[in-house]
């Protein structure tokens, strides 16, 4: 069969990722930094979806050899909405295969470092597209078990995961972190806090398509991490002030962004995580802060997800919801509890 995925030269990657002093552009704590004998390793690939080239790292687990007839399970990470690979997605896929997972993560097209103009069009159709290929490409992966394919879907990647796996059954099992359910809160505001300009801004972005595809200007949501520091300690929210000095301060990459195409909002406020929920009928654990502002999100989907075989909604205390991103003792405690999900599942 010949090969879906390429990979991509140690030159190529250093060449792509000039923004720090790691070769890989990792900006996460504890991050690779090259490749060795006896821990974990990554692999930069790319491949194509609908003719872009997406852009995706795959973690391989301790003791791991090509062509060694040595089988192993995989899991798929889907990172949150404005992320890219190199943050916390990358985190998690790297505990993963620490805990014996071949992981992969990609950057969602239209973002990050894989193709597609306009950039930052933010379609739910192209993140569940996006996931179903993930899978095509890791079940072709050498040593990868086809019949052990988990997912784990963080942030606005979790609300996408929950759609994808409605009906992919390639995933055994799913898991998903902080879910951000996209749809409702681009129609609604966070926590409702904007229903009343819902066909006003849809009016927006119908203006804004028009203007597109006429070969005007794309115009954009504004971009919270561009805001003065001042502004950012006055957001209401605790999502947006930690995702503010995550994404803008600490764990900053040129890649990512929250900002969007106003015209993508044509495609969000249809969406809703939790719409067929019930045909969920794989293994479900869901995770989120106990802290985090978002887990009403969290709580509608677990409800609505009748048809899983076993679920679990599992809390991290105290934590919120950027802080499930890098805190040590909440990020510990989520991975403990994937790995004991994963090894009982897949």
């Amino acid at each position: 069969m010949e090969n879906i995925f390429e990979f991509k030269s140690i030159e190529q990657v250093k060449a792509e990722n000039t923004h720090n002093d790691n070769p890989y552009g990792l900006v996460y704590d504890g991050a690779i930094r090259e490749n060795k004998q006896g821990q974990v390793n990554i692999h930069p690939i790319s491949y194509n979806l609908r003719d872009l080239k997406i852009a995706a790292n795959v973690y391989t687990p301790v003791g791991y050899k090509e062509g060694d007839g040595k089988k192993y399970p995989a899991i798929c990470v889907a990172h949150p909405n404005g992320g890219v690979k190199e943050q916390v997605a990358g985190l998690y896929a790297q505990h993963l295969a620490e805990s014996g997972y071949i992981s992969i993560v990609a950057d969602a097209s239209y973002q990050g470092g894989s193709e597609g103009k306009p950039r930052n069009t933010d379609k739910p159709a192209n993140r569940i597209e996006d996931i179903l290929r993930m899978a095509d490409i890791i079940i072709h992966y050498p040593g990868v078990n086809q019949e052990r394919i988990g997912i784990l879907g963080i942030c606005g990647g979790g609300g996408y995961t929950i759609k994808a796996v409605q009906t992919d059954k390639r995933f055994k099992a799913v898991a998903t972190l902080s879910m951000f359910n996209t749809g409702v809160v681009r129609r609604n505001g966070f926590l409702d806090s904007q229903t009343e300009t819902i066909q006003e801004r849809l009016l927006d972005a119908s203006k804004a398509r028009t203007q597109e595809t006429s070969g005007g200007e794309v115009l954009y949501t504004p971009d919270m991490c561009d805001m003065p520091e001042s502004e950012a300690q006055k957001l209401p929210y605790d999502l947006y002030k930690d995702g503010y000095y995550y994404y803008g301060k600490t764990n900053r990459h040129p890649k990512s962004t929250f900002r969007y195409t106003v015209s993508s909002l044509l495609d969000l406020m249809s969406f809703d995580a939790s719409d067929n929920a019930d045909l969920i009928n794989q293994p479900l654990l869901m995770i989120a802060g106990s802290a985090a502002d978002t887990f009403y999100m969290t709580e509608k989907v677990f409800a609505a997800a009748t048809g899983a075989k076993d679920k679990e909604l599992f809390l991290i205390k105290g934590a919120t919801h950027i802080e499930t991103y890098w805190k040590p003792e909440y990020v510990n405690q989520a991975i403990s509890k994937l790995v004991e999900f994963f090894n009982k599942y897949l």
